[in-house]
């Protein structure tokens, strides 16, 4: 899994807020990400960790320029080096950046599996689409059945065959396998190793953390709202001594292979975020310094880290 050093997708310092309803006519603005920092190179996968609510499917929504219209972005976020405003958002979604929701409600419901997987590429790929179908276990009757017609595993099979036909250079899939057989999720994540190993990217947001290690050259661990490590896959492999940031340390452990050890206390609600670092009412090595400023990124040991305590 050889890596090359230019960056197709960097982002930086990337806030997400939405303006909402508090009590009566009073609005307020939600803070969902805050400064966030992430990027890819062609020819990876960066599988982003996290529990619920951390914001890992928003930061897809952000990337491609879906949010609704009560989202406030800010930040910095570029595509092979250019900015990438809300013009070059339509321009390259669907086209150089394409997306594996976590929605099966994406497929259209009044159009055939086999004609919306097609798009409008002309000629049709037909028997390239049709091979996708067989690796992922797909029925060849797939192609005439409606959305309702569909398993919800089989629907997010055709999800992922629609961004794998494409000749994106990005692709962004958010829990792509849930509903799958293990053997049908290893098969679509073995296809996305072929897609980064042709020079690709993918970013993969899951909950599945045993499969993302199996596949992932990077993994981005989030915390309410921000990255707090991003470090090689093989550093997450190795164990809790390799990692930088408590809360990847104890997310390790709380994987059942290694202890099944619960974590004391709860991610915090957006609408009430603690002062200084966002994990230091749950971190044993929280300091005074901890709960009144927050960590910078810092470099360590080949990733990134979040934390002041962090070696």
């Amino acid at each position: 899994m050889e890596q090359k050093q230019e960056t197709l997708l960097e982002i930086h310092d990337l806030s997400v807020s939405f303006r909402m309803y508090d009590a009566g006519l009073e609005q307020k603005d939600l803070q969902v990400i805050s400064d966030l920092h992430l990027r890819i190179r062609p020819g990876e996968i960066v599988a982003v960790a996290g529990s619920s609510g951390s914001g890992k499917s928003l930061l897809a929504s952000a990337i491609l320029g879906i949010l609704p219209a009560n989202a406030t972005v800010r930040g910095h976020v570029h595509y092979r080096g250019k900015e990438l405003t809300p013009e070059m958002q339509r321009e390259l979604r669907g086209k150089e950046i394409a997306l594996v929701p976590q929605s099966v409600a994406y497929l259209d419901p009044l159009m055939r599996v086999g004609k919306q997987v097609d798009g409008h590429r002309r000629p049709k790929p037909t028997e390239k689409r049709r091979s996708l179908f067989r690796r992922l276990e797909l029925p060849e009757r797939t192609e005439t059945l409606y959305p309702f017609q569909l398993s919800g595993g089989m629907a997010r099979r055709v999800l992922v065959s629609t961004a794998l036909l494409t000749e994106a250079s990005l692709v962004i899939a958010d829990e792509p396998t849930p509903g799958m057989s293990l053997d049908q999720a290893l098969e679509a994540l073995r296809m996305f190793r072929e897609m980064a190993d042709a020079g690709k990217s993918v970013l993969l947001i899951t909950h599945d953390i045993d499969l993302a290690f199996e596949f992932a050259d990077r993994v981005a661990v989030f915390y309410a709202g921000t990255t707090v490590e991003i470090a090689p896959v093989e550093d997450f492999r190795t164990g809790p001594q390799a990692l930088r940031h408590p809360y990847s340390q104890a997310l390790w452990r709380a994987l059942p292979q290694n202890g099944f050890t619960p974590i004391d206390g709860f991610q915090p609600y957006a609408g009430s975020l603690p002062r200084g670092c966002l994990f230091a009412p749950r971190c044993p090595y929280a300091t005074d310094r901890c709960r009144a400023e927050i960590p910078p990124v810092r470099e360590v040991r080949g990733g990134e880290v979040r934390c002041f305590h962090g070696a």
